[in-house]
């Protein structure tokens, strides 16, 4: 994790005044709309833009928004700062929790949270097809019936997370597995894949589901609270750049859940840059243009 006392972030400190400055977390995803953001407001208005890139939660990405370290967070997650920058207890209806997120980031921080991408990164159970077949597993709850006997792969941040981590999960699903592994996000995939697990918790957008066909399991309890995806982006600028506001919100409910799996894929499975990515992916929409609003 970056460390943003004392000194501002790499590659930012005397940065030129007139260059936004757009954040993105280490994930492909957040790099790539963090280059989205950028291309968008470099063809269409022409102002200069920097990467603020692989920063290490949204925490750090937090912390460089207040410091004006950067002006934009590229890609920030209802459920995520709910409980993590403000504090809050888990909601699990989303447009609940998106009213809060928005006022209290206003309120507190005099940022703009935009309306969601047009999707949801939350994690997900997951098996492979021929598993899931065999057991007729389609959601969560189809699980607790072999769970005894289950290896699970997780992400080890959830392990010990408060309110929607492990702990919690068994006593919400009313079952846990014989054994839990914790371990990098990144290969969980490979795991289940290879038959080390026999299922797994990973991200819902990840572009690996796509390259390994794996089967995601829904969660029909609705555990896990929502994790729709949105910029932030400091009121300072918007006031600096009034054009600015009308062409960010072309992305508003733009990227689904497939499209942003697709994009993920095309950057980890088929190692295109992220850069080009959304390039390709602006190219293709015209840049929005025409979704302006007044």
């Amino acid at each position: 994790m970056l460390s943003l006392s004392g000194c501002g972030l790499p590659g930012v400190s005397g940065s030129d005044n007139s260059t936004i400055k757009i954040a993105s977390q280490s994930s492909t995803e957040s790099q790539i709309i963090a280059n989205i953001v950028a291309q968008l407001i470099e063809h269409e208005l022409g102002y200069k833009t920097s990467l603020v890139n692989n920063l290490g939660s949204s925490t750090v990405a937090h912390q460089a928004m207040l410091r004006h370290d950067a002006d934009i967070s590229a890609t920030r997650y209802t459920g995520t700062d709910l409980t993590g920058i403000l504090q809050l207890n888990n909601i699990k209806n989303p447009q609940k929790a998106t009213r809060i997120v928005k006022k209290e980031f206003k309120e507190r921080y005099h940022q703009t949270w935009f309306p969601s991408y047009g999707f949801a990164d939350t994690y997900a159970f997951m098996t492979t097809q021929d598993f899931a077949k065999k057991y007729h597993l389609n959601t969560i709850s189809d699980l607790q019936k072999i769970a005894s006997n289950l290896k699970a792969g997780v992400d080890t941040s959830w392990m010990n997370r408060k309110g929607d981590g492990y702990k919690d999960f068994t006593k919400y699903y009313n079952f846990s597995f014989a054994k839990v592994y914790p371990m990098q996000i990144g290969l969980v995939y490979d795991a289940v894949e290879a038959g080390k697990m026999q299922t797994v918790l990973g991200y819902s957008t990840d572009g690996r589901i796509k390259s390994y066909n794996l089967k995601v399991l829904r969660d029909d309890k609705r555990f896990f609270p929502p994790y729709n995806c949105s910029m932030v982006v400091n009121d300072s600028l918007l006031k600096k750049y009034p054009k600015l506001a009308p062409i960010l919100h072309r992305l508003d409910g733009k990227i689904n859940l497939k499209t942003m799996q697709t994009l993920n894929y095309e950057v980890d499975n088929n190692l295109l840059e992220p850069s080009v990515a959304a390039k390709q992916f602006l190219e293709k929409n015209n840049y929005f243009k025409g979704d302006d609003r007044k």
